[in-house]
């Protein structure tokens, strides 16, 4: 294979790099949440809002960073919100000040908000439009191996190093990696008879925001987005170390199967949207999740090899966000796709920040103090937790309403004129 046939793939492995690495960012909280909130003196519901600071700059910057994006080549994008990424995670492990931590955090998930975009971007520049979505996919499920191993592999890197090592270690990496994206991360070159495409503006994205039927995905991909943003990325790991008075790492190594599930729930939920509809499957997800969140908070009985077939199972259903980016797509005219995906995407993210402010918040109504401490009950998690499968159920009645809006309204025409 000549080296203009491998350079495409070396191109899409930076962008991919730090895509795969801020999941493991993103986890960071969940493996660190008894130290954080000892090293800070602080209590549940503000290491919710610490958690959910992430996802408030993860979303905030997704359509800012569409925008560069569009406007000034990848290299710079990436290599520089990679850059800001590492300094942040360094700002956030060596400071003892709660503010400071709480702006590194949301700086955090500002740098990460070019993971997939930057992926996206790339892939786009460097491979053809009929190659895009097998890329895409591929990009998935390369990326989510920096989940599966920012559980219990990194929990044990923590235990053995100690946490500061390991987090100027990680640190470190992002800043690494995006002075090397700059130096060596290229644009592929435009034939100079080839117009560049407009990015969207501010026109397509008061369009966007006039849809309903935009914002009723939007807001049910929100409702149930819990499962895997509230659960899986934070409140997972302690919950079953209470619960079933697993280790740390044991706790980390279970949750990481909801992960390993999102490797093979993308395909399926995909061949299961041609055959039964893009609503139809959000729906059959939601209810699956609200079913088995229900079953996990109520039940504490269940084995290690139950509980990691239920959370494999809750991995596939939370595949269903792909097929919201596909139903979408066929909502809006093809000039609005670009913004459509970034719209879905921070609303999404929005989700996130939802769920950890008010599990946190619920979490320390139920709080109880002995000998001077406060500790947070089996009971506690099950009725603050218990707000994820309750929202899943609002979101399949929005997509269930929406549904019928569009039936109503398309009848013999195509889903893309409703806009």
């Amino acid at each position: 294979m000549t080296f203009n046939k491998l350079r495409p793939f070396l191109m899409w492995l930076f962008p991919l790099a730090f895509f795969t690495y801020q999941f493991i960012l993103r986890l960071w909280p969940g493996l660190m949440m008894q130290p954080i909130m000892s090293r800070f003196s602080v209590d549940a519901s503000q290491f919710g809002l610490l958690a959910a600071l992430y996802y408030y700059g993860y979303a905030g910057m997704q359509i800012p960073v569409a925008i560069m994006l569009e406007k000034w080549d990848a290299r710079r994008v990436v290599s520089g919100f990679a850059i800001l990424c590492g300094f942040a995670a360094l700002l956030f492990s060596f400071t003892t000040n709660w503010y400071l931590a709480c702006l590194s955090r949301f700086l955090i998930g500002a740098g990460s908000a070019v993971g997939f975009l930057g992926v996206s971007k790339v892939v786009s520049e460097w491979f053809p439009a009929s190659q895009y979505s097998r890329m895409i996919s591929f990009s998935f499920t390369l990326g989510l191996t920096g989940a599966i191993y920012g559980g219990r592999p990194v929990n044990q890197l923590i235990e053995s190093q100690g946490w500061l090592p390991v987090a100027f270690g990680l640190s470190l990496f992002a800043i690494v990696l995006g002075c090397s994206i700059f130096l060596l991360l290229r644009s592929k070159p435009v034939p100079a008879n080839k117009q560049a495409e407009p990015c969207f503006n501010r026109q397509q994205f008061k369009a966007l925001l006039k849809s309903p039927v935009i914002w009723l995905l939007a807001l049910a991909n929100f409702m149930m987005v819990g499962s895997l943003e509230g659960f899986a990325d934070v409140w997972g790991v302690s919950y079953l170390m209470t619960a079933y008075h697993f280790s740390k790492n044991q706790a980390a190594e279970l949750m990481s199967f909801i992960f390993v599930g999102m490797l093979a729930g993308g395909p399926l939920l995909a061949l299961l949207a041609r055959r039964l509809g893009n609503f139809s499957v959000i729906a059959l997800s939601g209810l699956g999740m609200a079913a088995a969140l229900f079953w996990l908070l109520s039940i504490t009985t269940l084995t290690a090899f139950e509980l990691k077939l239920l959370l494999f199972f809750v991995g596939m259903l939370c595949c269903y966000q792909v097929i919201v980016f596909s139903a979408g797509s066929e909502l809006v005219k093809p000039e609005l796709l670009g913004v459509s995906v970034a719209f879905l995407n921070c609303i999404n993210m929005l989700g996130g920040s939802f769920f950890h402010t008010l599990i946190g918040r619920l979490m320390e109504h139920e709080a109880i103090t002995q000998s001077g401490k406060t500790v947070y009950s089996l009971n506690a998690y099950q009725s603050a937790l218990s707000l994820i499968p309750f929202c899943a159920l609002l979101g399949v009645a929005l997509i269930a309403g929406l549904a019928y809006r569009i039936s109503r309204a398309v009848k013999l025409q195509t889903a893309a004129q409703v806009l």
